[in-house]
């Protein structure tokens, strides 16, 4: 995995030396060459409802370490948060940020031995006069103090260029005591080892940078270690801090480059964790299988169902033959106290990719509610919010096990099946609309579970008058008992469903036998061609159990019952305009 990581960092991003990384910054202070400041200028797109700012690849950074080392409070290099740049905000007053502000200073007066523009800079932040003028001007613009900001000089972004590059290189050594990749005072993390990501001897970099990006799933906003370790039971052989996860400095800037910018531009969301995703050979936008996943239905020409299978079978008859040999990487990662969870690493093919999200949307095909056609293909936060009442109470374990189910074509957990027959039994009882994301996700966990077998599970799109098990009739039956009561009655409140269907899911026989005898009253109440059409539906079904009404159901056969209960609707709706 770290193999990878550090090959898409040199394939897609170029160099990422320690010390850089690439910063959004939203605002721009603008000088002329004499250090006169003359306006504020937002960067980015500033039309956008939430302008995150221009990102600059290649900006000077502290790690952790080094903005701790000599007890000294630092700041970042050209780029930092406006508070501390023109001690706009709040804070101002505080002796921390006052610290970080005239450090910040101090860097640009230091760094105009190579960049002399900077020295004016320098001095103008220093007067009372022209922070007032910057501050007021940031207030007019309705900035935050947290955003960041560069320094603008007679046309040109000093971050954008690499006169201070060499100078920076040497400011890191200087503050850590020692070159880049060793410990302070000069002392190495640990003797040389073996690195995890190349297998060449290096001297392990004590400690990793951070990667951030998992702010909203559990992580911190500064960052997160993905390597990293502190208990004494792993500080084996003599070695400290993170020698057992032997990585250079080079190596370390490598993974976390190429992690920040899967996460930035290349992830998407789960609820509680993210999946970070790339392909061994860039594609274009619309050929991105996950996306296929996030989306389903909410494409604005093709649903997702229908890309994807256009997609593939141009790949299967030649006319997309660069995708054929095609790979895809996928992460899911989470944040827990300041470290990264790794929930789960895939890779494989893309057309295999390509054929499983296909095989995705046919198992979660299922009839509209209204009988009109095939249900929208769901998108898969769909399936997720369909399992629980509230979407943030998914369980971050099945989710990953979800995920994995879709991109992988594996069966999917029994804990889905529990969770979504729970929730449908709750719909049923408070006679709220059929949640199709949930029913689709009851027939695909049948169908997943006995395909490996080969095993024919009965389940179709529409209603299978033939299919094996007797539970899912019985759930057949429910329904067209439902719907007499509906014909001879008319809407009475709580009807059969809500008074039996807990019980008949469970314990059909103890139910069903006494609802049939209640029927004859309404098909007295019923004109002769509507009785007849009754009575042959009903003994078409009775035909189908056998007369072998089974005593109790599993919770997998509640979840066939609640199938044949919901398709049973559907055909009655789509015929009602039968004589």
């Amino acid at each position: 995995m770290l193999h990878l990581l550090a090959q898409y960092a040199r394939t897609h991003l170029g160099e990422c030396p320690p010390g850089y990384r690439p910063k959004e910054v939203r605002w721009a202070l603008v000088f002329d060459h004499n250090g006169g400041f003359s306006q504020v200028q937002e960067l980015g797109d500033t039309t956008a409802r939430r302008n995150r700012g221009r990102e600059f690849p290649r900006c000077p950074n502290f790690t952790f370490s080094e903005m701790r080392a000599g007890g000294v409070i630092k700041s970042h290099f050209l780029v930092e948060s406006l508070d501390v740049v023109t001690l706009f905000g709040p804070k101002a007053a505080d002796e921390k940020t006052q610290q970080k502000h005239y450090y910040f200073i101090g860097l640009l007066k230091e760094a105009s031995e190579v960049l002399p523009s900077l020295a004016k800079v320098a001095q103008a932040l220093e007067k009372k006069a022209t922070l007032e003028t910057i501050q007021k001007s940031l207030t007019e613009h309705r900035a935050k103090p947290t955003e960041k900001c560069t320094i603008y000089i007679d046309g040109s972004f000093p971050v954008a260029e690499a006169t201070w590059h060499d100078w920076w290189d040497r400011k890191r050594a200087e503050v850590m005591g020692t070159s880049p990749g060793g410990g302070a005072d000069g002392e190495t993390a640990g003797p040389s080892a073996r690195s995890l990501l190349s297998g060449e001897l290096v001297d392990p970099l004590p400690v990793h940078p951070k990667i951030r990006g998992l702010a909203d799933v559990g992580g911190n906003t500064s960052g997160d270690a993905l390597l990293s370790y502190k208990q004494e039971s792993f500080c084996s052989f003599g070695f400290k801090q993170s020698a057992n996860a032997a990585v250079s400095e080079e190596e370390a800037s490598l993974y976390r480059a190429a992690l920040d910018d899967l996460l930035r531009h290349h992830s998407e969301r789960l609820v509680n964790a993210k999946v970070a995703y790339w392909f061994k050979e860039r594609i274009e936008e619309g050929d991105d299988p996950f996306a296929f996943l996030r989306l389903g239905g909410e494409t604005e020409e093709l649903n997702a169902q229908q890309s994807a299978r256009n997609l593939l079978q141009a790949i299967q008859t030649g006319k997309r033959p660069e995708l054929l040999t095609n790979r895809y990487y996928a992460l899911t990662l989470s944040g827990a106290a300041g470290r990264i969870v790794v929930r789960d690493w895939m890779e494989g093919n893309f057309p295999e990719l390509l054929a499983n999200v296909v095989a995705w949307f046919d198992d979660l095909e299922i009839i509209a509610r209204d009988g009109q056609g095939a249900a929208p293909p769901p998108k898969f936060l769909a399936i997720i919010g369909a399992l629980v009442r509230d979407l943030k109470d998914a369980p971050a374990p099945l989710i990953s096990r979800m995920w994995r189910a879709a991109v992988r074509n594996e069966p999917l957990p029994y804990e889905a099946l529990s969770l979504a027959l729970e929730r449908w039994r709750v719909g049923v009882l408070q006679d709220e609309p059929p949640n199709h994301a949930r029913v689709g996700l009851m027939k695909a966990y049948h169908l997943r579970k006995h395909r490996p077998n080969g095993k024919e599970s009965g389940m179709t799109v529409h209603l299978n008058e033939n299919h094996p098990s007797a539970a899912y009739h019985c759930g057949r039956l429910l329904a067209v008992l439902a719907q007499l009561q509906r014909s001879a009655l008319g809407d009475v409140g709580a009807g059969v469903v809500q008074r039996y269907y807990a019980a008949a899911s469970a314990t059909p026989a103890l139910v069903l036998g006494r609802l049939v005898r209640t029927s004859q009253h309404h098909l007295n109440k019923l004109d002769g061609g509507l009785v007849h059409w009754y009575e042959t539906k009903l003994g078409a079904i009775w035909s189908s159990l056998k007369d072998q009404v089974p005593a109790v159901l599993t919770p997998e056969e509640q979840s066939l019952f609640a199938l044949g209960y919901y398709q049973q609707l559907a055909d009655l709706k789509t015929k009602k305009n039968d004589n």
